[in-house]
């Protein structure tokens, strides 16, 4: 019975002795107590929840050192180990989880857009539901602020910098061609339709360093990762046809669109000023083929564009029209592929070329280019936390440009280079809360055609100073190597600079957004030049510099009215530039002070009809008047276009469209040519450069065919 006894005893001894105690108190940054967090020893099924105090106590036969851990939503997740006989009356503290969908975000200078896009001030269908965007991705992004509205031009112009100052990537990949040929006074378009991209990130500024060769901004398009379904959609224009198709299987899709543009019968029942021989006329096509591996996806962009017009162009220095005949021939190939592994890493690597040949006839005489250029990527990035991200990669640019000119006097003449650009770069992100991160970053280029290495730093960050609104600022240094109409000339030139500082603030909240932005750009090392125009013998020079400097305020309201969405954009700019042959620092041409843009889209349910509206107005832009002694004295009047878009739903999948641009009929005026010499009387004369169409008038019907008979191109119109 002794024994019996001491047997029991030894057993509760034992199993008390097993039991141990865990307690403590769970408290957030700011030492408040955390209710209902869970904790518990990992692989076990001991432990609790934390009560209203954040305390918690359990016990667990466990014994020695064990893993504690520690979770609750919002919150980064703890793990610590601790001895378990020593577990009790401990104190934890949980950080708040960076990845949750309000934590901070950098929006310096950025506008993103896509159903990516933590706040998205422009959804990609705008881009085709603007009235007067017309489909043009650069038209839809001249509404918003800190763009300028050159329309004799039609490129991208951002902040005082001219439009080959921005880069445009699709899938990170440069696009050395974004734009179709154009002549002189003759409004060129994007070569991209927006059918086959999911989104779009457009910077102003202060960029990340992973890409480079780009003064003032970069354009950035992401093809979309999958296809929804299969379908085909079919367009008939007043200015051509559209085709369009999708197909999937397996793990592959594959979409295609093409389309022919022929301005000519619309030029018969609309004249235009333009005296055209041969109006303007394309063929063109895109197609985007995906593969899904298991921890990755390939793709593979391509598109094509041959394009023709030919035109007799006004000059105030001659009685005689000058006959412009141009051919283009363009093809974009770009390939990328990206996928996960190891241990929170992600690979990206890509591969781009582009050709582009121009044949042109100028009167008598004939020029002809081409431009080989490719572009190589590999990026690697690693998550060592939540709060901790590094990426790096390089970039290997490669352009290959010859042009020859033969007068019809008999003279000939060549001109050309051949660059490499290797460049290097590294670029980490550190949330060190949800309300605050940082980004830092460097790059490193070196162009051999110009024997030069340059280092680019770059850094932003973000602070949010309440739920839905938070400052951002960003800092960059930015190179690009001078214009292709210089180096042609002159390989002894230098990359020209700038330095960007942006301070932003962002509230968005229930659908409305709204930002606010200030910035300063310096730049050093324009290029100057000698003669009236750009030639073979000027005498060139990196003397050039320049600043810019402004407000841009945006607003975005989805919500107040129903069925009603519509933006606001202001930008005001104040920017002097003295570079190309500008004998004073002064405002460049294509510069309004202050620009205005109201975009508005209304969905009539009773009708079954989207109506958009967009108003733009500018103030006048400088141009120099020869007859005063002020170097660009002169001012335009100021710019206004009201334009307009009616979409009706025939049926769910067919759809009648119709627009019209500068409804009101505004004669705008984009500047004045004057004559070299001046008249009998002392005065040199002049002509205004007027748009080649007060109006434009655009009439479509669209079609969509496909399995649940209710997708339809609205968002694409």
């Amino acid at each position: 019975m002794k024994t019996f006894y001491t047997f029991v005893l030894l057993v509760v001894a034992f199993a008390t002795q097993a039991q141990q105690t865990i307690s403590g108190t769970v408290l957030d940054e700011k030492n408040k107590p955390i209710a209902g967090a869970n904790i518990f020893i990992e692989g076990t099924y001991d432990g609790a929840s934390s009560d209203d105090n954040g305390r918690f106590t359990f016990t667990s036969t466990a014994t020695g050192n064990q893993v504690l851990v520690i979770s609750f939503l919002t919150y980064e997740t703890l793990k610590v180990t601790i001895d378990v006989a020593n577990g009790q009356n401990k104190t934890f503290k949980l950080k708040e989880s960076v990845n949750s969908l309000d934590a901070v975000i950098v929006t310096a200078g950025t506008f993103d857009a896509g159903e990516k896009a933590r706040v998205s001030v422009l959804k990609p269908l705008d881009i085709v539901t603007t009235a007067g965007a017309m489909g043009d991705i650069v038209s839809a992004l001249q509404t918003l602020p800190g763009t300028q509205t050159v329309g004799e031009d039609g490129r991208l112009f951002v902040r005082g910098g001219e439009a080959d100052e921005t880069q445009t990537f699709v899938d990170g990949i440069r696009v050395a061609q974004p734009y179709g040929a154009t002549t002189a006074n003759v409004p060129t378009r994007g070569r991209f339709s927006p059918f086959l991209f999911s989104g779009m990130s457009f910077s102003t500024g202060g960029y990340s360093a992973e890409y480079g060769e780009a003064l003032s901004s970069v354009l950035l398009l992401n093809t979309q990762d999958e296809a929804t379904e299969e379908k085909t959609d079919i367009s008939l224009m007043t200015v051509g046809l559209g085709l369009a198709n999708t197909q999937k299987w397996g793990n592959n899709s594959l979409s295609f669109n093409t389309a022919y543009i022929n301005l000519e019968p619309y030029q018969k029942v609309f004249p235009q000023r333009a005296d055209w021989n041969k109006p303007f006329q394309s063929l063109s096509g895109e197609a985007v083929y995906r593969h899904s591996f298991d921890s990755g996806m390939f793709k593979l962009y391509a598109a094509f564009e041959a394009s023709q017009f030919d035109i007799n162009s006004e000059t105030i220095n001659s009685p005689d029209k000058i006959r412009v005949d141009l051919n283009n021939n363009n093809f974009y190939l770009n390939s990328s592929y990206k996928a996960n592994f190891g241990s929170q890493w992600q690979l990206f690597s890509g591969l781009s070329y582009g050709y582009s040949e121009n044949k042109i006839g100028i009167s008598l005489d004939d020029v002809a280019n081409t431009e080989h250029a490719s572009h190589l990527k590999l990026k690697l990035k690693k998550s060592f936390s939540d709060r901790v991200k590094l990426s790096f990669g390089s970039d290997y640019f490669i352009t290959r440009f010859n042009e020859d000119f033969k007068a019809n006097s008999g003279g000939n003449f060549n001109s050309g280079y051949d660059a490499n650009i290797a460049a290097f770069y590294a670029e980490t992100d550190i949330f060190f809360s949800k309300k605050f991160a940082v980004k830092l970053g460097a790059r490193l280029s070196d162009n051999d055609l110009l024997r030069e290495t340059v280092i680019a730093p770059r850094a932003s960050l973000a602070y949010k100073i309440a739920q839905n609104g938070q400052f951002s600022f960003a800092y960059g240094s930015f190179t690009q190597a001078p214009r292709q109409e210089y180096l042609k000339y002159a390989d002894y030139l230098e990359s020209e600079k700038a330095q960007h500082y942006i301070l932003n603030y962002q509230y968005s909240k229930d659908r409305r957004t709204f930002r606010a932005e200030v910035y300063l750009k310096s730049y050093q090392d324009l290029v100057k030049f000698d003669t009236p125009t750009v030639q073979f013998n000027s005498d060139f020079s990196n003397s050039g510099s320049g600043y810019a400097q402004g407000l841009d305020v945006f607003w975005r309201d989805n919500k107040s009215v129903k069925n009603l969405e519509y933006w606001v954009s202001y930008s005001y700019i104040d920017t002097q530039r003295n570079y190309r042959n500008f004998t004073a620092e002064v405002t460049p041409s294509f510069v309004a002070k202050h620009s205005l843009s109201v975009v508005s889209k209304w969905w009539i349910n009773k009708l079954k009809s989207q109506l958009s509206v967009t108003n733009s107005f500018t103030t006048g832009r400088p141009f120099n008047n020869p007859n005063e002694s002020q170097f660009m004295n002169g001012s335009t009047k100021g710019y206004n276009n009201l334009s307009l878009g009616w979409a009706y739903l025939m049926t769910q999948q067919k759809i009648l469209y119709f627009s019209v641009s500068n409804v009101l009929g505004t004669a705008n005026v984009f500047g004045y040519e004057y004559a070299n010499t001046p008249n009998t009387d002392g005065v040199y004369n002049r002509r205004a450069i007027r748009p080649t169409a007060d109006q434009f008038f655009f009439v479509g019907f669209f079609w969509t065919i496909s399995e649940n008979k209710k997708d339809n191109q609205l968002n694409n119109l």
